[in-house]
């Protein structure tokens, strides 16, 4: 039975969420497709059964949270988001 999943992630910034998709793209499996539009991180995830989708999505979302991890630590302290206007 084939599976699917969506998942929508939005973060403070479209730093952050280039740096989680710059991440966690280049190792996307022929399972899961990552895109991104501001500052929101889509990927579909699709599997032969729901045990493959979730062994999938946990290794996709062990990536992100490294990810999100590693854009927190590298922005230097006391730098605040820039605002366009």
């Amino acid at each position: 039975m084939k599976s699917r999943a969506r998942l929508t992630l939005t973060f403070d910034d479209d730093e952050r969420a280039r740096a989680v998709e710059g991440a966690v793209a280049p190792d996307d499996e022929r399972s899961v497709r990552t895109r991104r539009r501001g500052r929101t991180v889509t990927a579909v995830a699709a599997a032969d059964g729901p045990m493959s989708l979730l062994h999938a999505l946990d290794g996709y979302l062990a990536s992100v949270s490294a990810a999100e991890r590693t854009s927190r630590e590298a922005r230097p302290r006391g730098r605040t988001r820039r605002r366009r206007g």
